[in-house]
């Protein structure tokens, strides 16, 4: 597991690279200490994980990730910062993040590396419990899903995903195998051309969710 870091705090980022290498899975192949040496070293090192901060001078975190998914759109990256501001996690989540840890939680960092590398995604339950409150307002409206290419059985997994079901649980609730729900949801991702269940629930309470003041 390669990683590069990116903390524009020097001794944090030495900090963090003393952390990761201490488990014999991980190397860091280099540390970056802005934006622009973010993208720089990930066009570079192509590393299989970017731990990030977002807070830096001139260019943010936010704004180099984003630049690198649009080149690199199997690009894995990990926002690390001391902010759980909802408008950060909601920015971090839509450019198609895999993860958001707290910097003080350093017990989580190499947890949540192993996970994404394993293809998860890492947003401590704190986070994804704000997920519907960040994205909604008080009134749901029906969703014309045919539009987006979806059959109603899709829809309905799509409700239960964003509801933070399981596939075991989707599967029980529908009457369907754990492997028929996998397949779903994998032919619901490519139909809305989406990277993961994370985003998948975004969509859902983007577009079934909308103001009282609409």
């Amino acid at each position: 597991m390669k990683i590069v870091i990116i903390d524009d705090d020097k001794l944090v980022a030495m900090s963090l690279k003393m952390i990761i290498e201490n488990d014999n899975d991980a190397e860091v192949l280099a540390c970056g200490h802005s934006g622009a040496e973010a993208i720089e070293l990930y066009a570079k090192y192509k590393p299989d994980i970017l731990l990030m901060d977002i807070r830096m001078e001139g260019m943010t975190g936010l704004e180099a990730g984003e630049k690198i998914i649009d080149k690199y759109s199997d690009a894995k990256m990990i926002f690390l910062t001391t902010f759980n501001d909802d408008e950060y996690i909601v920015k971090a989540l839509s450019i198609g993040a895999k993860g958001y840890i707290i910097k003080q939680d350093y017990e989580s960092i190499v947890p949540a590396l192993k996970a994404v590398y394993e293809g998860q995604t890492v947003f401590g339950s704190d986070v994804m419990d704000k997920i519907p409150d960040m994205l909604k307002g008080p009134v749901k409206k029906e969703l014309d899903y045919e539009s987006f290419g979806l059959t109603k059985q899709e829809f309905e997994i799509v409700e239960h995903v964003a509801k933070g079901l399981s596939n075991k649980e989707i599967a029980d609730e529908l009457c369907l195998s754990e492997g028929t729900v996998r397949n779903y949801i994998s032919t619901i991702l490519g139909k809305l051309d989406l990277r993961d269940r994370t985003n998948l629930a975004i969509f859902y309470y983007k577009n079934v969710i909308v103001s009282s003041d609409v």
